[in-house]
């Protein structure tokens, strides 16, 4: 109860302990009330196991408490009452918000697949051990894992790999995994594109989009009818993360400049019958589109892109409460579920090392029986 009474003192006071009003808005409170819970369960998960009890425990009861706000969130449409007497008056009923209605349920199922994955691997025919402790013996049945992740524990897999049934059984949890991370991703997605543009960012906005994306990108998406997010990417040969985020900042930029651009022409056109006003206008939204579908192919070809600064800005600025929930559930979900596609190719690929060695090993042993005569 302490700890409860704790946690909504700093929501109610914005993280702004002196009371003095300088803290955070409420949206943002909570907003980071998730991540650090989040940061707190999950931040020290490195392996397939179930969560411990005492985690598990007090992930279901902060989570509950902060969810719980959303049951208070509704919206009001009229509604026509009987009454006694037989007749009938408009009143107004409330109901749930429409994007948590169908946001949070999802959500939360998704959720209860993560945890349900992690608590099947309660009993796994693999172990893991630390790199600076492991032995060679276990360093041949593992991986040698890149050096960004030295600090992370190793699986190891018995000699001859995992059996059939379980390397089936991992490939199809993977496979669930990732598209409960693609599920996640787009209702994140879609709850950002709801968030209003903070005007710090418009503000900060180049006069053109061409100036934002380079003239090789801005040519590449303005020629011709037919537009390939993919042959576009492979054009750009991104090698790491930092390039992908920084591509993603530049043409989500100018996906804005042509989205305003398209809305000011169709203002005027209103007014006025220009039939070239009219030409710029469909450029531009075409433009505004392709940038939208390069985004989202670029979120796909690198899942563990950070968020762009766009999207940081909106979390930064957000006011409304349920946006805030749904956005920072979504996004700790996404993190969960592409780190168990992480784990799961490691124990998958440690199982491919073993099963060549062991092969090679079995093939040593036969040749090694052959008589001279055979050689």
């Amino acid at each position: 109860m302490e700890l409860m009474k704790e946690k909504y003192t700093k929501l109610l006071l914005g993280e702004d302990m002196s009371g003095s009003g300088k803290g955070v808005c409420t949206a943002v409170a909570i907003s980071n009330a998730i991540t650090n819970l989040y940061a707190t369960v999950f931040g020290t998960c490195h392996r397939l196991q179930p969560l411990p009890p005492e985690k598990k425990a007090m992930w279901n009861r902060e989570m509950d408490c902060l969810l719980s706000i959303c049951e208070y969130i509704v919206q009001f449409s009229p509604k026509l009452q009987a009454m006694p007497d037989g007749s009938t008056h408009d009143v107004m009923a409330t109901s749930p918000r429409s994007d948590i209605l169908i946001n949070l349920p999802a959500l939360e199922k998704l959720e209860t697949m993560l945890l349900d994955i992690l608590d099947s691997f309660d009993k796994a025919d693999f172990w893991y051990v630390e790199q600076r402790k492991q032995s060679f013996s276990d360093s041949m049945k593992s991986f040698q894992r890149s050096e960004d992740k030295w600090w992370l524990p190793e699986p190891c897999v018995p000699d001859s790999g995992l059996s059939d049934c379980l390397h089936q059984e991992l490939q199809h949890k993977r496979d669930q995994a990732s598209q409960i991370h693609k599920m996640a991703m787009e209702i994140n997605s879609g709850i950002l594109s709801e968030m209003q543009v903070p005007l710090s960012f418009i503000e900060t906005l180049p006069k053109s989009g061409k100036m934002s994306v380079g003239d090789a990108i801005y040519r590449y998406m303005s020629s011709g009818d037919q537009f390939s997010p993919d042959h576009l990417l492979n054009f750009l040969n991104l090698s790491s993360e930092h390039e992908a985020l920084e591509i993603a900042d530049r043409v989500e930029a100018a996906m804005y400049v042509w989205r305003r651009k398209a809305s000011m022409t169709l203002m005027v056109t209103k007014w006025e019958n220009v039939t070239e006003l009219n030409a710029d206008g469909d450029k531009n939204l075409i433009l505004a589109s392709r940038a939208r579908s390069l985004l989202l192919y670029l979120k796909q070809r690198f899942p563990g892109l950070s968020q762009t600064t766009l999207d940081t800005s909106k979390i930064q600025y957000n006011k409304d409460i349920g946006q805030a929930i749904l956005e920072s559930y979504s996004r700790v979900l996404e993190s969960l579920a592409y780190n168990i596609v992480s784990w799961i190719d490691d124990v998958l690929i440690a199982d491919g090392n073993a099963r060549k060695g062991h092969n090679i090993r079995m093939q040593k042993q036969e040749f090694s029986k052959l008589s001279p005569q055979q050689y």
